[in-house]
């Protein structure tokens, strides 16, 4: 049975495209944009100016490349700085967050599997 050009159109995103994706609210200067499948899961991540996240965790692997601006990698209890085309793997459990440089900051995060409290539109980074 084929797919439907309409349901064939669904699978296809654009990063800078804001009313694309589940829209989340992470903390204050943090938003996300989520595209889930069954087994992996993006999210979009802009970080404000100098925003930076809440440490925490989670069972879930995540990847992440900084795709504009600049960061701190917080993880694993190290501040490590990253530029544009960085990228860095999180084990899962391992506590991380990032701080935003002056110019702000956009990632790419990637989780297998997907994250379950990321499948419905909430704030933080928990259910």
């Amino acid at each position: 049975m084929a797919k439907t050009e309409a349901s064939q159109r669904a699978e296809f995103h654009n990063l800078d495209d804001a009313s694309d994706g589940l829209l989340r609210e992470l903390a204050p200067g943090l938003t996300t944009r989520i595209f889930a499948g069954e087994q992996a899961m993006l999210s979009v991540v802009t970080i404000a100016p100098n925003a930076e996240g809440t440490l925490h965790h989670h069972p879930e692997e995540q990847w992440g490349v900084l795709l504009e601006g600049s960061a701190i990698r917080v993880q694993g209890g190290e501040e490590i700085p990253v530029r544009k085309g960085d990228f860095w793997r999180t084990p899962g459990n391992v506590p991380h967050t990032m701080r935003a440089g002056p110019e702000g900051a956009k990632v790419l995060d990637i989780f297998s599997p997907p994250r379950p409290e990321y499948r419905k539109p909430g704030k933080g980074f928990g259910s």
